[in-house]
């Protein structure tokens, strides 16, 4: 556990606690992360961070406890959907947590009228027979990120139905709901979009949006670590995308006026339409780095939510 504050006791100082959550792996925050850190300082708040599964940790010893870096909870959901629901003043929160963390989510979205990729579900133990189409598909689990346990697969190949079945079954063998989707093949151009937003005084607003490129080159041996590595640049975001976007974040349960911040991550569709790769709530990278003012924007969101009544 960092601590990024001083030694005076709170009492005396008066200034209001967070944690910055992470994972033992990034135990000091990734680079990005660590940009939000100065201007909280700057606005006198004492921030820490800790390690989501230390259970040395007092949650409730702080102000807010802010979301950012738990990696390494995809093999253990549900202790970290647990733990989640019991820490007083999580960002985002805890019933968030919990519905944002199983990919099911899209299928809600979808139903609610949200463009999204068309999404095929394995559940643990059923058989998958592949489409009678050819053309390029992306295996994952349900409860995964950073494209862990991902493979994009050309099923005109026999070698890549061969693995593709493999890779359905190593899931399946690990109890783990599976996802088949269409390869989005405008990311090998295009890039995927990812339009970030922040609370503001009235709510989530947009900050800013980076473009990732592609990420899947062939079929998952894995494992890869925490994430895959992505490139990344600054873009800005079309008209459409930022209508899209707004159509997600209106769809979301409990609406968005309780979140700190929220990540929409896009691709154009066949016909050029964006449509809705991920939602991310929990723990998504902000990349607060790529955008003139974002580390600010940020740190202004967390004393909001510092403001908001218990």
């Amino acid at each position: 556990m960092t601590d990024t504050s001083t030694d005076h006791d709170q009492s005396t100082r008066g200034e209001p606690r967070v944690a910055i959550v992470t994972c033992a792996e990034l135990p000091d925050l990734g680079a990005d992360d660590r940009l939000l850190l100065a201007p909280l300082a700057g606005r006198g708040v004492a921030v820490t961070v800790a390690v989501w599964d230390d259970p040395t940790v007092d949650w409730a010893a702080y102000d807010l406890v802010v979301l950012r870096s738990p990696w390494d909870y995809a093999l253990r959901r549900d202790e970290f959907v647990a733990w989640a629901a019991t820490v007083p003043r999580l960002v985002n929160p805890a019933d968030v947590v919990r519905w944002n963390t199983d990919k099911r989510y899209l299928g809600e979205l979808s139903a609610a009228g949200v463009p999204t990729v068309p999404t095929g579900w394995v559940p643990p133990g059923q058989a998958w027979t592949p489409p009678a189409t050819h053309g390029e598909y992306v295996i994952k689990p349900a409860v995964s990120l950073g494209s862990q346990d991902t493979g994009r697969y050309d099923l005109a190949d026999p070698e890549h139905r061969e693995l593709a079945a493999a890779h359905l079954r190593r899931l399946s063998d690990a109890g783990r709901l599976a996802m088949v989707q269409p390869y989005l093949t405008a990311v090998d151009t295009a890039g995927e979009t990812g339009l970030l937003y922040l609370a503001g005084p009235d709510g989530l607003a947009f900050s800013h949006a980076i473009r990732k490129g592609p990420i899947l080159v062939g079929p998952d041996f894995g494992p890869y670590g925490l994430y895959k590595a992505k490139e990344i640049s600054p873009r800005t975001p079309t008209a459409n995308q930022l209508a899209v976007a707004e159509r997600v974040l209106a769809a979301v349960p409990g609406g968005t006026r309780r979140l700190l911040y929220a990540r929409v991550d896009l691709i154009p569709g066949p016909d050029g339409m964006p449509v809705l790769v991920e939602l991310e709530l929990t723990e998504p990278s902000l990349f607060i780095g790529y955008a003139d003012g974002a580390p600010d924007r940020l740190a202004a969101a967390v004393v909001a939510h510092l403001s908001r009544p218990r």
